[in-house]
């Protein structure tokens, strides 16, 4: 069993994801819009949650060819501490997605290269790497940066916040189709190398511990 511990993913609560996010990501902060949130579960135990949106961008699927409805982005990846590879939790998290999303073609993701992510979960996953995105500026709101796009819904304006100074991520694709598929690979680009010593294939933080949590207290919800 330690070696191979029994896997779960599933439906989470709002709640539950939160919790994942604000102990186990380095954003510290839940995206907004609309969710859907997948837990995940080691030997019923909670260690995470998969959480795909809108993205922050109104325009993440345009140069695709693709409406707001044909796609998503892969906004959160929290886990603590686990045994499962990231990579399989992700293609579970995938095929979920796709099943109760059946229009969906894409999905898009990023990696921050500023917390010493090159992407490895999506690399270990084949995910078609089509290079940095331009630079962008955040905004600083009560000491948090945020993006733009959440700035602007929480305060209806991002008049008079303070930028920080521009960065670009890493983009990476994952097409849910194969006339998809064909249509992007042709961007494929070579991957980046991973981050010194940083643990790509993680993308957690393991200072907090899941015994605080009680999955048994999680309620399921597809939102």
């Amino acid at each position: 069993m330690a070696d191979h511990p029994k896997l779960k993913l599933d439906w989470c609560s709002f709640e539950a994801a939160r919790y994942a996010v604000m102990h186990w990501h380095y954003s510290k902060a839940m995206p907004c819009g609309k969710l859907v949130k997948i837990g995940v579960w080691e030997d019923d135990r909670f260690i995470g949650a998969i959480i795909f949106g809108r993205g922050a961008s109104p325009k993440l699927l345009e140069r695709y060819g693709l409406i707001q409805t044909q796609g998503c982005e892969l906004v959160r990846v929290a886990m603590t501490k686990h045994k499962t590879p990231a990579s399989k939790c992700m293609v579970i998290a995938l095929k979920l997605l796709k099943r109760v999303n059946p229009g969906l073609r894409l999905v898009v993701s990023f990696a921050d290269p500023e917390h010493g992510h090159a992407g490895g979960i999506y690399q270990a996953g084949n995910w078609i790497y089509t290079g940095r995105t331009d630079p962008q500026s955040k905004r600083i709101y009560h000491g948090r940066i945020m993006h733009q796009r959440s700035a602007g819904s929480i305060l209806g304006t991002t008049a008079g916040l303070v930028k920080t100074k521009a960065t670009w991520k890493h983009r990476y694709l994952y097409p849910l189709d194969d006339a998809m598929r064909a249509q992007i690979e042709p961007l494929r680009k070579p991957y980046p190398k991973r981050a010194g010593s940083i643990d790509a294939m993680r993308l957690v933080s393991n200072q907090q511990r899941t015994d605080e949590f009680d999955p048994g207290a999680l309620i399921k919800a597809r939102v």
